[in-house]
């Protein structure tokens, strides 16, 4: 026989599986932008295909690091 303490548990769980799941489906379904987001130049496929979620190029990507440092 189940307690409270056990559906508790069982419902904690399942809100937990749901939040991941959506998460992932919005991670999987984010489109990698082909032009940088700072100056606008396409982004090369290299690029693209290191870092799947790129809205920058390299040299904006750094200038942007540097001006958070």
């Amino acid at each position: 026989m189940t307690d409270i303490f056990d559906r508790a548990s069982d419902l904690e769980q399942w809100q937990r599986d749901k939040a991941i799941a959506i998460a992932r489906e919005q991670v999987e379904s984010t489109v990698t932008s082909l032009g940088c987001h700072d100056c606008g130049e396409p982004i090369p496929e290299a690029r693209r295909n290191a870092q799947r979620h790129c809205t920058r190029c390299v040299p904006c990507q750094t200038k942007y690091e540097k001006g958070r440092a």
